[in-house]
């Protein structure tokens, strides 16, 4: 936890002197890796309970949780001088997960994270994060997310067209308490300034704090996870921030491969779809 607040330090003292959008802006190269080790019962536990995971001792990890244990090594690599983008302010926009087999909390894991991919975006400058994890050197899961740097560029203007909305009913109803961004960030590490208070949140242009799009996607994945182990992979996109607080609707189709959280005047602020084991 020491070296994962130095990083968030470290992040808000350089944030202010990167420039996003600058021609010629590259990547660190390398990869960062953890020590393998088995998840820690009392933060995993925590994970679960916030997030809507039934909490069987037995029952393997949630899919979503190895990126909550690689997240001190994106910290470490993006509050780095040569990581080119302002950590503070990253905003998630999507992921993709894949899990090769169940992962059982007792296996030791192994995370791996880097840098994959800088692309302009009509906002401002997207990167692409790789993490990877291995159990005895065996690759068992991975996921590729893409975080955005928001900032002026020549398409800046709100041209592009939306895709259609997936006409999915209504399955639940949840209400989001105006804390979930600070007790989510306890729980993964993830203490963003956008999801802790409104003012910090209004530093970067939103009203108030925003629900952390990880929680979002882990809460509707905890929904479509209906026998522990099944999900194989997911692609999730984080359409909207979700204000908080909030009420919000879980809307997904019969077989539950199709998701959407949406706000009741029927903006979605997530849409994904998942696979699952045969």
């Amino acid at each position: 936890m020491t070296s994962l607040s130095a990083s968030l330090v470290r992040g808000a003292v350089t944030s202010p002197f990167k420039h996003p959008g600058r021609p010629g802006a590259t990547l660190p190269a390398g990869r960062l890796t953890l020590p393998a080790a088995p998840a820690a019962p009392g933060p995993l536990a925590a994970y679960r309970r916030i997030c809507g995971f039934p909490a069987p001792e037995s029952g393997p990890l949630p899919l979503p949780y190895p990126h909550v244990l690689a997240f001190p090594l994106a910290m470490r690599l993006m509050t780095g001088r040569d990581f080119p983008l302002p950590v503070v302010g990253l905003v998630h926009t999507w992921i993709e997960i894949r899990s090769h087999r169940p992962v059982q909390p007792g296996e030791a894991l192994e995370p791996t994270l880097y840098a994959a991919e800088l692309t302009p975006h009509r906002r401002g400058t997207e990167v692409t994060m790789v993490t990877e994890a291995r159990v005895g050197g065996e690759l068992v899961w991975e996921s590729r997310s893409g975080y955005l740097s928001r900032h002026a560029t020549e398409t800046t203007k709100e041209s592009a067209e939306r895709a259609p909305q997936l006409e999915l009913p209504a399955v639940a109803e949840w209400r989001l308490p105006g804390d979930l961004g600070r007790r989510y960030g306890a729980v993964s590490g993830d203490r963003n300034p956008i999801h802790l208070h409104p003012l910090t949140a209004r530093l970067f242009g939103f009203p108030r704090a925003i629900a952390h799009g990880m929680w979002t996607a882990a809460r509707c994945l905890a929904e479509a996870d209906r026998r522990p182990g099944e999900l194989r992979t997911v692609r999730a996109e984080f359409k909207a921030p979700v204000l908080l607080p909030a009420t919000v609707t879980y809307a997904a189709d019969p077989a539950g491969n199709a998701f959407a959280l949406r706000s009741g005047n029927g903006r979605d602020h997530l849409t994904g779809t998942v696979t699952r084991a045969l």
